[in-house]
């Protein structure tokens, strides 16, 4: 049986190369323009217009449509049509051309294989909001490529990476669009305005199955510089108190000829040991102030303490739950510490008292005459003499690096599987949420 191409070829005509279908996404918007507006930027910077015009103008046949070019414009039209009630039979076979028909393309340089982005300059484009464009200049193609004209700030190009990988993850290809006004015939700063997923697929049409509403994410300012700071010193001050205090614990320096030369070696561990210990009893005194007196709640005491109501027993619960992996639903969306983490980092301060106690005992060994120090050796006397509290000093600072390698493990696997940068946020500061949740400790996002 004969085909139409076959059929084609007998004839000496070349066949129609077959057609790509597109789908196309809902927009996901990393700036103060609306999701519909960005889709409605994308099919307006379509070339197809202005390429039929110069070829009826030069008596030529105009090329089909580009397939991606179409499924923006249909996606543009059911926009239209959700947002002002447009009749169906202006939406069933909307082209490029009725999208643009009711814009005045000014200017298009399409894309090319050295600029993966087309540049085109318009005005009148009617939003699904409404509203009309002044003249403006659309950039759009290569999410790379677009944000390499544009520099977008360094806040802006890591919610976009974090979205392009959501996109990408998911079979779809981001893309680009930035924007830019136009006055006095110049082009004005550009904004990367946002994301348009695009892929091939069985039929060209407007899908949300990557919705603004759950692909989106935004970044909460979470953590303040002053936290993040004292979490990294604290970590500075219990890495030289565990090496400092292995040494003071089973001597592996010193020794030698017996001269005072080789055998201070351990004076100068302990002296060093003594110094990261006040400097440790001085984060802790800044980060009790912190818990009481800062004005970010996630920062207070407050914070720290998961069950101040049923309602939080019964998040507890839940989230002990999703651990045990006992349930296999989602645990409450937490912006701060989940229920579990509240009782772990409250755990680590009680053990952190507490170490600093038998620490201040063992220091006061060395000034018995003193009123001052007697004052701190009760532990000793409660624990049952200095040997004893010289092995829970020991076992507490054994306790910390076991809790240091499962914060570790759970950090990163709580990133890698939830994505929201909690890793990067004692760097940082900031976390990310996907737009829609509705998290427990923040309004919905």
């Amino acid at each position: 049986m004969s085909t139409v191409a076959d059929e084609d070829r007998r004839a000496g005509t070349p066949a129609e190369p077959p057609r790509v279908e597109v789908q196309v996404a809902s927009a996901i918007s990393v700036g103060t323009v609306a999701a519909s507006r960005v889709t409605a930027l994308a099919a307006a910077a379509c070339p197809e217009p202005v390429t039929a015009v110069l070829a009826d103008a030069l008596g030529e046949q105009a090329p089909a449509p580009d397939a991606v070019d179409e499924a923006l414009a249909a996606a543009l039209c059911v926009l239209l049509e959700e947002a002002h009630e447009t009749d169906a039979h202006e939406v069933e076979g909307c082209t490029c051309a009725d999208v643009l028909g009711r814009v005045r393309v000014l200017a298009h340089e399409p894309a090319t294989p050295s600029r993966r982005y087309s540049r085109t300059r318009l005005t009148g484009l009617l939003y699904p909001d409404g509203a009309r464009s002044g003249e403006i200049e659309v950039l759009r193609g290569e999410l790379g490529a677009v944000a390499h004209a544009v520099r977008p700030s360094m806040e802006r190009r890591l919610l976009l990476r974090r979205n392009a990988s959501y996109v990408e993850s998911r079979g779809w290809r981001p893309l680009a669009v930035a924007l830019a006004p136009v006055e006095h015939g110049e082009a004005g700063r550009f904004d990367l305005v946002g994301l348009v997923p695009v892929r091939a697929a069985g039929a060209t049409g407007f899908r949300r199955g990557v919705s603004a509403s759950t692909a989106e994410w935004v970044r909460v300012p979470l953590w303040p510089a002053s936290l993040r700071a004292l979490h990294w010193l604290n970590v500075l001050a219990i890495v030289l108190l565990t090496v400092t205090g292995f040494l003071i614990a089973d001597p592996l320096l010193g020794g030698g000829d017996g001269t005072a030369t080789t055998t201070y070696t351990m004076g100068w561990i302990r002296l060093l040991h003594y110094v990261g210990a006040w400097a440790w009893i001085g984060l802790g005194v800044i980060r009790a102030w912190q818990l009481v007196g800062s004005r970010n709640r996630f920062v207070r005491w407050t914070a720290l303490w998961p069950v101040k109501s049923r309602r939080d027993l019964h998040l507890l619960w839940h989230t002990l739950r999703h651990y045990a992996v006992a349930d296999a639903g989602h645990a409450p969306t937490f912006v701060a510490h989940n229920p579990l983490q509240q009782l772990a980092y409250t755990g680590i301060y009680v053990m952190a008292i507490a170490q600093v106690l038998t620490g201040l005992c063992l220091y006061g060994l060395y000034q018995p005459e003193s009123a001052f120090w007697a004052a701190f050796a009760w532990p000793g006397a409660l624990l049952g003499g200095i040997p004893v509290v010289r092995l829970v000093h020991y076992l507490i600072m054994i306790f910390f690096w076991v809790f240091l390698v499962v914060h570790i493990y759970m950090a990163v696997r709580a990133d890698t599987l939830e994505r929201h940068g909690g890793l990067s946020s004692m760097i940082n500061g900031g976390v990310w949420i996907r737009r829609g949740a509705h998290p427990v400790d923040l309004p919905d996002v």
